[in-house]
């Protein structure tokens, strides 16, 4: 086949070949190390990930939605788990049976310190950050209040005794945060009608008149709060001891809602109104790809980075104020912003080279001196297409020097000799050894003709 090739070609075709034979054991360790790093290393994220929200029509569960969306440009599927709150969320998140990989988390609903919650059971958490603050709503009706004062307002916890009140669903955290609260208050509970209905039926009892108020924590975004501060009838309790409550808890924040911030037009609220606030993180578990973690905090600053009713543009998402360990991607991402890469060029690249950058200058620190061994095995391939013949040239040689054989056999055997050496097919940086193979041999050939 390559004898009917024109010679340029050939003599290409030729060399290619010889070069990709002494360069194959190097490729082949190259492929087997890269592939080996890539397993060890594994740097490309899930495709599916589970996060755990909240109660469907919650603040939680709306977030949750931004973040599958956001996710969904890199081509991972958020799945979206719908739960009853933060404390199901902890608790999903470390029961070893469960595949919820990352969830909300309110503050005030773990332990009251990071070293007491990092000796709970069950798989290990970190934190990708606080994301917001989520103020402690407690709505009442008007009409309840209207034999406290004349102004038909709850002035104080202790207020609420004998009252019905939804103090939040089973897995929420609320009735554990509200809970503490009324404690700080010298209230016992059992003095409250106190209900564990979920969000959405818990205010339209509350509408109905089956409810004289009811609390729960979410962000101002969360469509009921929004609702319930514009509904006739309904009032805010205003936290006037917003900042005692900041002292004596810490995983509470004493936050105030502008007057007008609802509806400027109506003027709601009529005056700022003071609040207490807990923060709300983003927990993950700690074995979730690294670059998950990484996707997620990006996300959370797209998301929560531009302020709203209570906070300043760009103060959340943060690493303060959490009660989880901060994981490492978020660490870094508060440090230094997005890694440099992801600036120019695709996630799925830049990921690649920043996950596998430390093994990939290993295998080169050992590949480089093996790299050496290549020109030498890629020349004595070349070369000994040619010398392999200048043995039988010297047995024949040898042959009329000692007069072992006649001259007609040893010219016949020359005259094979040459016939091979006529299709031996080497580079053009080679053809000088070819040459000489042939002078050689018509060297010995004179020899022959002479009798030497």
């Amino acid at each position: 086949m390559l004898r009917r090739m024109p010679p340029v070609i050939r003599n290409t075709l030729v060399s290619a070949r010889d070069l990709i034979a002494a360069a194959g054991p190097f490729v082949l360790i190259t492929l087997i190390s890269l592939a080996g790093a890539y397993y060890l290393l594994d740097p490309n994220p899930p495709k599916r990930v589970v996060l755990a929200t909240g109660p469907e029509q919650s603040d939680y569960a709306e977030f949750g939605k931004h973040y599958a969306a956001e996710l969904r440009s890199y081509g991972i599927e958020v799945v979206l788990k719908t739960t009853q709150g933060s404390s199901e969320n902890r608790r999903l998140l470390r029961d070893t049976k469960q595949t919820v990989d990352l969830a909300f988390v309110r503050g005030g609903s773990s332990s009251a310190t990071r070293a007491a919650d990092e000796e709970e059971s069950g798989v290990p958490l970190v934190s990708l950050g606080s994301l917001y603050l989520e103020p402690v709503w407690l709505f009442y009706r008007s009409e309840s209040a209207r034999n406290l004062n004349r102004e038909a307002k709850l002035k104080q916890l202790a207020e609420l005794r004998g009252w019905r009140v939804n103090v939040g669903a089973r897995g929420s955290g609320v009735t554990g945060l509200f809970g503490k609260m009324l404690q700080a208050n010298g209230i016992e509970r059992d003095t409250l009608r106190t209900s564990r209905l979920t969000q959405t039926p818990a205010v339209v009892a509350l509408l109905k008149g089956d409810l004289d108020a009811l609390v729960f924590v979410a962000a101002p975004e969360s469509l009921m709060v929004q609702m319930l501060l514009q509904t006739p009838g309904v009032k805010l309790f205003e936290f006037a001891q917003a900042t005692a409550y900041e002292r004596r808890m810490p995983f509470l924040d004493s936050v105030m809602l502008p007057r007008g911030v609802v509806d400027l037009a109506r003027d709601l609220p009529a005056q700022d109104m003071p609040l207490v606030a807990a923060t709300t993180e983003l927990a993950a578990r700690a074995d979730t790809h690294p670059a998950l973690l990484q996707l997620f905090v990006q996300a959370a600053h797209n998301i929560h980075g531009g302020g709203g009713w209570l906070a300043q543009s760009d103060k959340y998402p943060s690493a303060q104020n959490t009660e989880l360990p901060i994981a490492k991607e978020a660490e870094r991402f508060y440090k230094n912003g997005p890694p440099l890469l992801q600036r120019y060029l695709p996630f799925w690249l830049a990921n690649l080279i920043d996950r596998m950058w430390v093994a990939l200058v290993s295998i080169i620190a050992v590949l480089i001196p093996l790299s050496r061994v290549v020109p030498p095995l890629y020349e004595f391939r070349i070369r000994s297409r040619v010398f392999r013949w200048y043995r039988q040239l010297r047995e024949i040689e040898d042959a009329l020097r000692a007069k072992s054989a006649s001259s007609a056999e040893l010219l016949e055997q020359l005259n094979r000799l040459e016939a091979k050496a006529q299709h031996v097919t080497v580079p053009l940086s080679y053809a000088d050894e070819l040459y000489a193979l042939r002078s050689h041999i018509d060297l010995v050939r004179q020899r022959l003709s002479s009798g030497d």
